[in-house]
């Protein structure tokens, strides 16, 4: 017998819970950017979706077939859905089309990651007006192409037979993307970030840029020295790419961080050369939702805080991460650094709505998301956590029940997309009629 739905008010008392949780700490330190961030999430169910993954694992069930205590214990996204993917310009001077977006990562289920992606697809089809049994089709595929590339990573391919998605390989609209991203330059993202005075490049005033006082100033960059401890040796070559020119804080920041205090610091780069200047940006990490719900203890002490966490999940999920990557701690909170980087182009999914053209897309989404899962054992030198090969044993998992596999994850995703869109309706009445606390 199914189980009942609950009432629109009790699920949404649910959802008041789960919201204040999550952001409860976020919602008393800056107000008006929790509320920017809400009423972003109320635009559609997919927004309301991609904000709110903390609801999603609130939601999901432990256990399940395929899981075991090793696939339980595999390196995870933690918000993986289709807006999760986008252009970078790796260590190695690449540019790669690949997952992106690591803050929710974590160490837990690998289904969690796939179940995510799989019920973002079914709100995406369920937009373009795909009937349900083309929704179908897309999730079967996605989930066949990740079956196959996990078999094939677990069976020993070389890098050389499943290449990462580079001009050179990738077709299409990842293709189109990687196109888009060369044709951006580090100049341009300067030029509207910055200024040149006193032959000297400094942060231009405006655009969400906020100038420190004294005592601020020098607490950041404390920070910043604690943060080059952090990157690998092999990070950079020139000492004096690490000289800062100028520090701000940042506001009106996306969806994702709303609330969190973040700085922007530029430096000197790779040259004297005013063009070489880079920017990164300091920002504090928060827990993610998936550590609320695993329960190794292990696991859930094993970061020291939440800026390195990030780090080190970024780095064990996506090869040849950004080389400014690193963590350092300001005010007792643990902070992500990385670049802002000119390059970073997402996928723009406003022109495929024929079945075929998104299907073609969603294998090779199926494959990147097999490739980020199969992380070798020494990739961040923290092995002890995941002592073992994640793709062998997804792949022996997935082995154990081949014809089940798809299905599982087509049925969540047309169970979990009408709940979400329930859920957004539910949402939207909530902020309407001023329930949410801390507004």
């Amino acid at each position: 017998m199914p189980v009942p739905q609950p009432s629109a008010e009790q699920r949404g008392e649910e959802i008041l819970a789960v919201l204040d949780t999550a952001f409860g700490e976020l919602l008393a330190a800056d107000p008006a950017a929790c509320r920017a961030r809400f009423r972003k999430m109320a635009a559609s169910a997919s927004a309301f979706y991609r904000g709110s993954a903390c609801l999603f694992h609130h939601d999901l069930e432990p256990g399940g077939p395929y899981l075991d205590d090793r696939t339980g214990r595999v390196w995870i996204h933690g918000d993986l859905h289709t807006e999760r993917f986008g252009t970078h310009l790796d260590a190695r001077g690449r540019l790669v089309f690949d997952v992106n977006g690591f803050d929710q990562a974590y160490v837990g289920p690998f289904l969690w990651d796939l179940k995510r992606f799989a019920a973002s697809l079914a709100l995406l089809g369920y937009a373009k007006a795909l009937a349900d049994e083309q929704i179908t089709a897309l999730v079967h595929t996605y989930a066949a192409a990740y079956r196959e590339r996990v078999h094939a990573l677990a069976a020993g391919a070389k890098s050389d037979e499943v290449p990462p998605f580079t001009l050179d390989t990738a077709e299409g609209p990842l293709l189109g993307a990687l196109r888009m991203a060369r044709s951006l330059t580090r100049f341009g993202l300067l030029d509207s970030m910055t200024e040149i005075r006193d032959y000297e490049r400094r942060f231009a005033p405006g655009g969400g840029a906020v100038e420190l006082d004294a005592a601020t100033r020098y607490k950041v960059l404390a920070a910043f020295d604690g943060y080059l401890e952090t990157l690998p040796d092999s990070a950079l070559g020139r000492p004096d790419s690490y000289r800062v020119k100028d520090v701000v804080g940042r506001r009106g920041i996306g969806v994702g961080p709303a609330g969190l205090p973040s700085y922007n610091i530029l430096l000197e780069g790779g040259s004297d050369a005013l063009e070489s200047d880079v920017v990164i940006y300091l920002r504090q990490a928060r827990t993610p939702a998936a550590a609320r719900h695993v329960t190794d203890r292990a696991i859930r002490e094993y970061w020291g805080h939440q800026g390195r966490r990030t780090v080190l999940a970024q780095r064990a999920l996506q090869a040849h991460a950004d080389p400014w990557l690193g963590w350092t701690e300001l005010d007792g909170a643990g902070q992500l650094v990385a670049e802002v980087s000119p390059y970073a182009v997402d996928l723009d999914w406003s022109y495929l709505d024929e079945p075929e053209e998104i299907a073609a897309v969603v294998a090779d989404l199926g494959r990147a998301t097999a490739t980020m899962h199969a992380v070798p054992e020494d990739a961040t030198g923290h092995s002890e956590l995941v002592p073992f090969s994640t793709e062998r044993a997804i792949d022996a998992a997935l082995a154990a029940d081949e014809d089940g596999f798809a299905p599982l994850l087509s049925d969540f995703a047309h169970d979990y997309g009408a709940r979400a869109r329930r859920d957004h309706r539910i949402f939207v009445d909530l902020l309407r009629n001023g329930r949410i606390k801390g507004l």
